[in-house]
């Protein structure tokens, strides 16, 4: 066996792809929380999609589960966010840390972090992180999503951020969860447990590749053979 880096110190939550895979993950005791990203894929109206979102919440009552706002004002996101909150206690409401304008949203979160969990996302930088942790200080429970994935997809190590990350969230709010978000890899996982995140978002796909953690690499290389074998069998090549 090889000694597999993962602790296990870190909440994995899933990053849902349907409503099916979501409660089907559900059932994962070691899956601590969702984000739900099929919303606005399976519930073309406002009713529907209050219905969708809350039979979520009542199926996976003992976790979290995020839902995000879909105005780029910020009167509306106030009013959306003020609206999805009681659709369940473990509702977290996703606001961007600005609109697509680049106006930031940091009043808005200081104003609905007093009785709304939040979930504060798109950041990509250490000031918007401080920013942040400034705004929900003394408030509801928070999570602060940091785009960790798309900051290593401009040639970033993304890795020193998150730490730096984690240490201004345990100075300014220790309440306040950094997660890593936009994983690419399965070593994410590892990556964001050693910079101190609380949590990662991972796609069911990634999950899955939990399996190889302590695989041996000498029948890692063997299956990878057997397969390579299979692949061209399958395609029927000659030369």
């Amino acid at each position: 066996m090889t000694k597999s880096l993962y602790q296990g110190k870190i909440k994995i939550f899933a990053d849902g792809a349907d409503r099916d895979s979501i409660l089907k993950m559900a059932d994962d005791p070691k899956i601590k929380g969702f984000h739900d990203e099929s919303n606005f894929n399976e519930a073309s109206r406002s009713e529907e999609l209050q219905e969708f979102c809350q039979g979520l919440s009542q199926r996976i009552p003992d976790r979290p589960i995020s839902f995000e706002v879909f105005a780029d004002d910020f009167s509306n996101m106030f009013r959306q966010g003020q609206e999805i909150a009681p659709w369940g206690e473990n509702v977290y409401v996703k606001i961007p840390i600005t609109n697509s304008k680049g106006e930031t949203s940091i009043p808005l979160i200081r104003e609905l972090s007093q009785n709304v969990h939040l979930n504060v996302t798109a950041i990509f930088t250490l000031k918007q992180v401080e920013e942040t942790c400034l705004a929900v200080k003394g408030g509801a429970a928070s999570v602060v999503s940091v785009f960790a994935g798309r900051i290593a997809d401009a040639g970033v190590n993304p890795s020193y951020l998150m730490k730096a990350a984690a240490e201004l969230c345990a100075q300014i709010e220790p309440s306040a969860e950094l997660l890593w978000a936009s994983s690419r890899e399965i070593y994410n996982l590892i990556e964001a447990e050693q910079a101190n995140c609380k949590i990662i978002t991972l796609t069911p796909e990634l999950i899955k590749k939990m399996s190889n953690f302590g695989k041996d690499l000498n029948q890692f290389s063997l299956e990878t053979v057997q397969m390579f074998k299979r692949d061209a069998e399958a395609a029927g090549f000659q030369l």
